[in-house]
């Protein structure tokens, strides 16, 4: 029976990065909900699947609008 490898300290390190990577874009999109702040990602992948034919807005464009919605402006957003 041979030994198992053993993972090096560079598969560790990289393992490491990613895990705290994916938990930081977590801790991100949650406080970012807590105060009301949209997915700009969730967006981007929303327009592209429900209107391939439009560019979606940049990430300025989106918080902007996104802000006139949530504390008063011209109007309400409506995508579909």
């Amino acid at each position: 029976m041979s030994p198992v490898p053993s993972p090096s300290n560079e598969d560790l390190l990289c393992l490491c990065r990613d895990t705290a990577l994916r938990w930081g874009r977590g801790v991100k999109r949650t406080a970012g909900a807590m105060i009301g702040q949209p997915d700009y990602d969730a967006y981007v992948r929303h327009a592209a699947t429900t209107h391939p034919d439009q560019p979606p807005l940049d990430k300025v464009a989106f918080f902007r609008l996104h802000e006139q919605r949530r504390f008063g402006g011209s109007g309400a957003f409506k995508c579909c």
